[in-house]
């Protein structure tokens, strides 16, 4: 790897993974599929306004999956796509950095 000039496909990457909130949204949907609500209980410090953002964009980037059941009243839970669950071991790294540094 040569770490002398910037990769276009990493600066891309951290555009989306380096925002705010981006990171802990992907952790707690590692977990499994979860509500707006149930995101938002497990972030509590993050805003409805910035978390409706970060989930648009993570859907644009093929991130996360909207899935709206036609219940009453409608349910709709968040998944991580098969690409987002490839960031699982990048998650996993940050919190073994975590846990040894901070």
């Amino acid at each position: 790897m040569d770490y002398n000039k910037m990769c276009p496909k990493y600066e891309a990457a951290m555009d989306l993974l380096g925002k705010k909130w981006t990171g802990l949204i992907i952790r707690v949907l590692l977990g499994g599929s979860k509500r707006f609500k149930d995101i938002k209980t497990q972030i509590p410090e993050m805003s409805d306004r910035i978390l409706t953002e970060r989930i648009k964009e993570l859907e644009e980037h093929d991130v996360v999956e909207r899935s709206v059941f036609p219940e009453k009243p409608v349910r709709i839970e968040y998944t991580l796509t098969s690409k987002g669950k490839d960031l699982a071991p990048v998650i996993e790294a940050i919190q073994g950095w975590g846990d040894k540094w901070m």
